[in-house]
């Protein structure tokens, strides 16, 4: 005779975590928050404990006052809607499905030049774990290059009426003039295919004029500018070519361009650095000494081996900083009000879209870079590397290039994601952070995991607190933040 075995309960695919005295799960395989009643609590946490079969869940919640018909609903709503709940081994996912073959694209990022007039120490494009091979190419994209750039987002958005261009470098004003022929020839070209295309640029900030201003808000170009906080902290790295420094340079020319840019908020990108980790003074200097409406930071990518790296204690002390930070995003939330960091304000926008990413960015799915030769490639950080180029504008998209590049990056295709409860929000990290350090775009940013990890805790606490003393602070974060 053969005998057959229950089937043992445990927890499924799920983090959970307390907010306000209220217990949540976060379910990684929808990327989806839900708040616990007291029976679902008590079922998670028994399943915490250990896995049980079916009748010892029953027995324990109808020992809790529960009716036998009502807990083995409870168990059935955990099981089959939500997932919470599971009878199943949970095994590796398998291999990512092929990515699809005409994938509308969003945005295209355009580096109008690859030159530079800062000689910036970290700088992944021009320093030492650069991966760009510029020998022989054009140093400025032509305005023939930039319009069939522009001819080729339309034509390829398809179903979406508002596609987006970044301009990018180098230094991307240092092509100022080509930017305005673009935006011009954009809009009339947009407007023909019943589209409307948006703008943004990221510049350094140190060739703004008042032109130049005058025309970014006259279009709506919304600006980051790159930038690492007070004078001793931007001057540490961001230099011209002879050494010297950069913040006094850019210091009256940022005042004058958040005055003057009234059609959108200009925000501050801080890479951050051996020695540049103060977070918390960087952003009080950039946010309420300069006046940027959001301010956000990234450790600076590196191959592991470089000086300006930051170590373990140096990361521990950002960490630190970006909590005593979200601390204060939350204080404001309660209190129904805007803060600027934007490392909070991002993630939160993520999980109340309920974020599942199949790719840690869209690199390569709905958007491309595009450089000043014409050359296509997943995004701006490998403009000019000819080991990843995608196509050309002139000839289109590779489609067997692109395919390769997207089914490495797809997160199923990561192992070490496969058990991670934040691989929705992270899908394995940067491509080209990846390739810096591990030589591989489709290899997981481990060197980056536990921190993803705490802060993706640390966001969904936050979350969960707004929800549960303040929601409605949360639609209007959403509707200003256009996800309403």
């Amino acid at each position: 005779m053969t005998t057959v075995l229950a089937p043992r309960y445990r927890l499924g695919d799920i983090h959970t975590f307390e907010a306000s005295g209220q217990g949540f799960v976060y379910l990684a395989s929808a990327g989806a928050i839900f708040a616990l009643d007291e029976g679902a609590a008590s079922v998670v946490a028994m399943l915490g404990q250990r896995e049980m079969a079916y009748g010892e869940m029953v027995s324990a919640l109808v020992a809790n006052g529960y009716s036998r018909a009502d807990a083995e609903d409870l168990i059935r709503e955990l099981r089959s809607v939500r997932g919470i709940v599971s009878d199943e081994i949970r095994e590796a996912p398998l291999a990512p499905a092929p990515p699809p073959e005409d994938y509308p694209l969003q945005a295209l990022v355009l580096n109008i030049t690859n030159q530079c007039n800062l000689a910036c120490t970290y700088c992944y494009e021009f320093g030492a774990d650069k991966i760009a091979t510029p020998a022989g190419k054009p140093k400025y994209m032509t305005l023939e290059t930039a319009r069939a750039s522009v001819d080729f987002l339309i034509a390829g958005s398809g179903h979406r009426e508002v596609p987006h261009i970044t301009f990018f470098g180098g230094e991307t004003l240092m092509n100022f003039k080509l930017l305005r022929e673009v935006v011009e020839y954009a809009n009339g070209a947009a407007a023909a295919a019943g589209k409307q295309i948006t703008y943004s640029l990221t510049t350094n900030a140190t060739l703004l004029t008042d032109e130049i201003i005058a025309f970014l808000s006259d279009n709506a170009v919304g600006v980051t500018v790159s930038m690492d906080g007070p004078p001793d902290l931007q001057d540490k790295h961001r230099v011209y070519k002879t050494g010297k420094g950069s913040y006094a340079v850019i210091e009256p020319r940022l005042r004058k361009l958040i005055a003057g840019h009234r059609t959108r908020a200009v925000t501050a990108r801080v890479t951050l650095t051996n020695g540049v980790t103060d977070v918390v003074r960087i952003y009080r200097h950039l946010k309420d000494d300069l006046g940027f409406h959001e301010v956000g930071f990234a450790p600076v990518t590196n191959s592991g081996e470089r000086d300006y790296m930051i170590d373990d204690n140096g990361m521990d002390h950002v960490i630190a900083q970006f909590h005593e930070l979200a601390a204060e995003w939350l204080a404001w939330a309660l209190e129904g009000r805007m803060h600027g960091f934007s490392n909070v304000s991002e993630t939160i926008a993520e999980l109340i879209q309920g974020t599942n990413k199949s790719h840690p960015c869209g690199a390569g799915l709905g958007l491309l870079g595009v450089s000043p030769s014409g050359d296509l490639s997943p995004c701006h950080r490998f403009t000019d590397s000819d080991t990843h180029v995608l196509g050309h504008i002139s000839t289109g998209l590779d489609k067997d290039k692109r395919s390769d590049f997207l089914t490495r990056g797809h997160v199923g295709a990561k192992y070490e994601c496969a058990s991670c409860w934040a691989r929705p929000l992270c899908a394995g990290g940067c491509h080209h952070e990846a390739f810096v350090r591990y030589g591989d775009t489709g290899h997981a940013n481990l060197h980056y995991c536990d921190w993803i990890r705490e802060w993706t805790d640390a966001c969904l606490r936050i979350y969960g607190t707004v929800a549960a003393r303040n929601p409605e602070f949360l639609e209007r974060f959403a509707t200003r933040k256009g996800l309403a």
